[in-house]
């Protein structure tokens, strides 16, 4: 979900000389009668400049006219110009080596044929052109070189983009401390300026910057701000990179529901926008929510589609991060096959990026290698002196090259060990909770049987005893005494035929199986109600047509029985409400019971050896549901359990 704010071309834009006028055929009328002087070649950099986000083959052919008339006049300023219009064209094409060339070429005529402040603006050009190659560290030495020379000449125009594009690139090569304190510069500067667009980039790098350092309240603190300008500005793109970065800062900080806003934003903005890079990330992140959240099957569609994008518009950072979590869901989905898959093309990616890494290494090696031995061909006496730095310098580079790959050899053995032992406590988690279930399911089968035992044996014994007793008395003669004895004895096996019925009722209630959960817990409560022993007011919303496996309806009867029970014995309370609520949509049953009782502290839990607290626990993870205890003394208790049904 990492995104920056580039602005290499807002930069790079700063930086010309020419101004969008007039309107193209406007321009052409003029550029037929007006003479060979430095108008035309003012007018030809003029209508470059209106075909550049339009037709860059016309905008070249301009650039080359002005480039041709300022050399047939000797008109410097009129061939600098050219050097930093024609930058653009190149920018625009995707040729960066190409511009590259152009823009050290500008830097070598404007040192010769222009003042510091010129020389300067065409070293800031070379060190963008640095940062599209990659070659961050030689970016960042012509910038700040160009900085220093502005500064010595009181020339303080850029100076914010400047900061902001430095910022930047220490970002890129994770030297965030640095990158942090060129932002706050830059923030300091464009925030005194008009260029709010530019105030909003800095704004949002620097709060990346600080998500990196893992200073999360300074980053959420510059994001907002970036993201209140960027709402009044109607910028999108800042929006919905704030958005991104907000999202990245909370699943840092594992508040998970504190995700879904943000991708879900950022998602809404990238594909009305058109921005495929933003909306895989938005995909992404909605992704991770979801499987953290357990929703696996939410989850593949949202990581299926942002691996779509990346296949169809080749987005190498979105599938770095896809293949892991892709990975990861797939064993949480119990499918290890597919997950090993994911599992073996990530590490075969990271593998690919190390090597195009080495790569573009040894080019950038290669040219400067190059360029070394064509100087050291003009100066025959420095060239022994540069080879054998040379040497040194590849023996260097070679060390540290080596030392890096050794690093990350060993990065990725570290990682290996991380998801195998992930997958171990995934395994064992699994385990444990299979064993709950036979035990739990086990226990539910043998209340069963004993409650039928009970309720068809002992039960039928006592009515059949009853009845034969009460025949003996309508044949016998017997005294009153006798008759009353009598009788008691018969009221006697009432009672302990309701008592027996009553045992087997609480150990598998009837109107559980034939009624389903709700009809039995609202008879159930009635039941305790009538009992006298406490109030319990029970309330159901959704739960008329819920269709509730029967495991988890005795699972979650046997909570709230466990629950009510602990309200009479321990919390001496007078009233309980037992609650249900169930979100069809969200497929999400809440249940809570609350009493008025004397309450409690909760740590005591910690040291609880009593199986109540231990049952209830255990039901809970074995439905793999969410459990939110709140009791304070003379408080009461509140026990609210989240299951996803």
């Amino acid at each position: 979900m990492r995104k920056l704010t580039l602005l290499f071309f807002s930069v790079m834009t700063c930086f010309l000389c020419t101004a969008q006028v007039d309107k193209v055929d406007s321009l052409l009328k003029k550029i037929k009668v007006i003479q060979n002087d430095t108008n035309k070649i003012k007018l030809y950099y003029a209508l470059a400049d209106q075909y550049l986000n339009s037709n860059l083959k016309e905008a070249e052919k301009f650039c080359r006219k002005a480039e041709a008339l300022s050399r047939k006049l000797n008109y410097k300023q009129g061939i600098l110009d050219y050097y930093t219009n024609y930058s653009n064209v190149l920018y625009l094409n995707g040729r960066f080596d190409d511009r590259l060339k152009l823009d050290m070429e500008g830097m070598e005529y404007a040192k010769k044929n222009a003042d510091s402040i010129d020389f300067a603006r065409t070293m800031l050009n070379v060190g963008i052109g640095y940062s599209l190659i990659e070659d961050y560290q030689s970016a960042v030495n012509h910038i700040e070189k160009a900085r220093d020379i502005l500064i010595k000449n009181n020339n303080y125009k850029y100076d914010g983009n400047i900061y902001n594009l430095l910022q930047l690139l220490y970002n890129y090569m994770h030297q965030y401390r640095k990158g942090a304190n060129n932002g706050l510069l830059a923030v300091g500067i464009l925030a005194k300026s008009k260029n709010k667009a530019s105030l909003e980039e800095a704004l949002n790098n620097l709060g990346l910057n600080y998500i990196e350092l893992t200073l999360y309240d300074s980053a959420k603190y510059y994001l907002n701000k970036a993201m209140v300008l960027a709402n009044t500005s109607g910028n999108k793109q800042i929006q919905t990179s704030t958005a991104l970065n907000f999202a990245l800062i909370a699943l840092r900080l594992q508040q998970i529901d504190s995700i879904k806003p943000y991708v879900t934003k950022a998602l809404k903005l990238s594909k009305a926008n058109d921005w495929r890079e933003q909306e895989g990330l938005a995909q992404y992140g909605m992704a991770y929510y979801h499987l953290l959240k357990k929703n696996n099957a939410i989850a593949q569609l949202y990581a299926d589609s942002a691996l779509r994008l990346t296949q169809q518009y080749n987005i190498p950072n979105l599938k770095k991060k896809l293949y892991p979590l892709l990975s990861s869901l797939y064993y949480a989905r119990q499918k290890p096959q597919q997950g090993y898959f994911y599992y073996n093309k990530s590490e075969m990616f990271n593998d690919s990026l190390l090597n195009t890494t080495i790569t573009k290494h040894t080019i950038l090696t290669e040219k400067k290698f190059e360029t070394s031995r064509k100087e050291a061909q003009i100066k025959l006496q420095q060239s022994q002196l540069r080879q054998k730095n040379n040497l040194i310098y590849f023996l260097f580079a070679g060390a540290v090259a080596l030392l890096s790959i050794s690093l990350l050899s060993y990065r990725n053995y570290r990682n290996r060990r991380k998801l195998q032992q992930a997958k171990i406590d995934e395994l064992e988690t699994e385990k444990r909770l299979m064993a709950t279930e036979a035990v739990l399911k086990g226990e539910e089968q043998e209340r069963t049987r004993l409650a039928k035992d009970l309720h068809d044996g002992l039960g039928g014994m006592l009515s059949g005893i009853k009845f034969s007793l009460g025949n003996i008395k309508e044949n016998l003669i017997m005294t009153p005494d006798n008759t009353h004895a009598f009788e008691r004895s018969i009221d006697m096996l009432d009672s302990s035929i309701q008592e027996m019925r009553r045992v087997a009722h609480n150990m598998m209630p009837e109107m559980l199986v034939k009624y389903g959960l709700d009809t039995a817990l609202k008879e159930y409560c009635e039941e305790m109600d009538r009992s006298g022993v406490l109030h319990v007011n029970y309330q159901s919303v959704g739960m008329n047509r819920a269709e509730i496996p029967q495991t988890t309806a005795v699972t979650i009867y046997r909570i709230i029985q466990e629950l009510v029970n602990n309200s009479i014995k321990h919390a001496q309370a007078k009233n309980v409400l037992v609650q249900l609520h169930l979100s069809q949509g969200e497929k999400l049953l809440a249940v809570t019971v609350e009493d008025d009782g004397q309450g409690f502290d909760t740590d005591q839990l910690k040291q609880a050896n009593g199986m109540g607290w231990l049952n209830i626990r255990n039901r809970v993870e074995f439905l793999k549901a969410k459990l939110d205890l709140q009791s304070a003394s003379d408080k009461g208790t509140s026990v609210m359990i989240e299951i996803n049904i």
